[in-house]
């Protein structure tokens, strides 16, 4: 028997998150900043999806106190999961599990966070309080959603049209339209690394980078290392090559602070594991402004 109008809308709310999610049809809004997953998204889901298997205490059908299952990535890559702990007074979400797990283990900063229903149900959307929570501490995190194209990353602030954004020390502030700036396109372009080629990077030692499928263009740009903190060099993207893989060169792996081309076309397939020799990419060459 339900008692109050809080246990209603937690029951409520279980059991949509318990309802399959494919198949459905109709128009779905998709915010803007919607793409598809990379590899280090794919592999949060998974660990969302392990995490719940291993740990639910419902069988398929049944509630439980244990349904979803949920993953963050934080700046430096480091995952960190959870799982719910529904309680009709409203027990806490498998996302904010996870980041409180996060900062327990010293991660200050989110890069991408997902939830994920037990007995194979995929990925689920986050409730309405988590959406505000990711908006109020972590509005440039993405979000893993359920599309009707399959799981998409969208910028946290994007699943709040319009909202305004609580901080510890300010309250509750009006609305700053700079929230829904989505970091990629707001300022030079953006070049995202991983952290170990920083001090590469700085010190010269690194003046080009292989993308696939990542383009980038001549001028100003944003090199971005996802530490924690996040480090962000000013550059200028001095060149563009199109070529295959098998075209690559010891140049170009040296100029990539590696010996030849063979290790580098190794090295860029454990980024992209479906590339192959006849892929085409982009060879970009850079410099630091601040050199």
């Amino acid at each position: 028997m339900i008692r109050n109008p809080v246990e209603a809308m937690c029951v409520a709310w279980n059991a949509l998150r318990r309802l399959p999610t494919e198949g459905k049809a109709g128009n779905v809004y998709v915010p803007s900043s919607a793409r598809a997953l990379d590899d280090d998204e794919r592999e949060l889901v998974e660990l969302a999806r392990r995490t719940i298997d291993a740990h639910t205490d419902a069988g398929p059908d049944e509630d439980g106190i244990h349904t979803m299952g949920a993953a963050v990535m934080a700046a430096d890559y480091r995952m960190f999961a959870g799982v719910n702990l529904y309680h009709f007074t409203g027990g806490p979400c498998a996302e904010l599990v996870a980041l409180g797990a996060a900062r327990a283990q010293g991660a200050r900063q989110m890069r991408c966070i997902v939830a994920v229903g037990n007995h194979g149900r995929g990925v689920v959307g986050p409730c309405g309080r988590d959406r505000q929570v990711f908006v109020d501490y972590y509005p440039t995190m993405r979000v893993i959603v359920p599309t009707p194209e399959g799981p998409r990353s969208v910028l946290a602030a994007d699943l709040m049209p319009l909202t305004q954004r609580w901080t510890p020390e300010g309250g509750m502030n009006g609305l700053d339209p700079s929230l829904y700036q989505d970091p990629e396109t707001s300022g030079p372009p953006i070049i995202r690394f991983h952290p170990r080629y920083l001090e590469d990077v700085r010190s010269g030692a690194k003046t080009r980078t292989t993308r696939f499928r990542d383009p980038a263009q001549p001028g100003p740009a944003r090199l971005v290392f996802e530490s924690d903190p996040e480090v962000v060099l000013p550059a200028e993207v001095t060149g563009i090559r199109h070529c295959l893989v098998s075209d690559l060169t010891d140049q170009d792996a040296q100029a990539e602070g590696l010996s030849t081309a063979s290790e580098l076309r190794e090295v860029l397939k454990g980024h992209y594991p479906d590339l192959t020799d006849t892929d085409e990419v982009d060879v970009i060459t850079f410099q630091i402004n601040d050199m």
